[in-house]
């Protein structure tokens, strides 16, 4: 029986990329997403891949869809955690509802969904966990106080939940992208863009497959020996 496993965040840009690359590999994918219903559909309709509703801050919810996952497509053995959202501002700007908003879904999403499904990869005795960190929450970034503290919090829990894992063949790891190609650095104005790429030792913007080909790894039996590592994939922008 083919693996089954959850994207958050997955039908689109860096999500959508993973869905895709593990439906490769042989897996059942659900991907969540949090609100474009038309293009969760177009995505369904293009890849085959069903796409599911719910807000990763949403406690319950992740524990209804999860189990909802589970009841339609089979016991969950992979997640990766990728949903995310930015509310940028330097912190005598930033509002409280836009900390708490990014808090809560980048970081506190991986509490959630991991709770939704550790259970009972426990009693099989398989696992696999994927979260997907930044390099702004490893080298910090001028506006970005929230998102970087999520995103580096999630490296903290990525290393703590792999040391609960690992006994159980479950292991926990973290992707932190560089820059990649999506919509969303799409929308960066080209002067500013200009300036990132500048700073990027090979000369150019990641691609999301190239992301999705280590997620892949990690989630397949062949990354059974690697627990609690952070890959950075940025090239060359921040090394340490």
């Amino acid at each position: 029986m083919a693996r089954v496993a959850i994207v958050t965040g997955g039908t689109r840009g860096i999500g959508e990329a993973i869905s895709l690359g593990l439906k490769d590999a042989g897996m059942t994918v659900a991907a969540t997403y949090a609100g474009n219903d038309d293009r969760a559909r177009e995505f369904t309709e293009r890849t085959g891949i069903a796409a599911y509703k719910w807000d990763v801050a949403d406690f319950d919810a992740c524990q209804d869809g999860c189990a909802r996952v589970a009841a339609e497509l089979g016991p969950v053995d992979v997640l990766v955690n990728n949903a995310g959202i930015t509310r940028d501002g330097t912190i005598m700007k930033l509002t409280y509802q836009a900390w708490k908003e990014v808090i809560d879904t980048n970081l506190g999403g991986c509490f959630n969904m991991a709770k939704g499904v550790l259970q009972g990869r426990r009693e099989r005795k398989w696992g696999r966990i994927v979260n997907i960190g930044s390099i702004n929450g490893q080298a910090g970034q001028y506006g970005q106080v929230n998102y970087a503290a999520a995103k580096s919090g999630i490296h903290g829990f990525t290393k703590a939940l792999a040391q609960e894992g690992a006994k159980f063949n479950v292991t926990v790891n973290a992707i932190a992208p560089g820059y990649i190609d999506t919509d969303m650095v799409a929308a960066v104005p080209s002067d500013v863009l200009e300036k990132i790429v500048a700073k990027i030792p090979v000369g150019r913007l990641g691609q999301a497959n190239e992301l999705a080909r280590a997620v892949t790894f990690l989630c397949c039996d062949s990354g059974g020996f690697v627990p609690g590592s952070t890959l950075s994939i940025n090239g060359g922008q921040h090394m340490y």
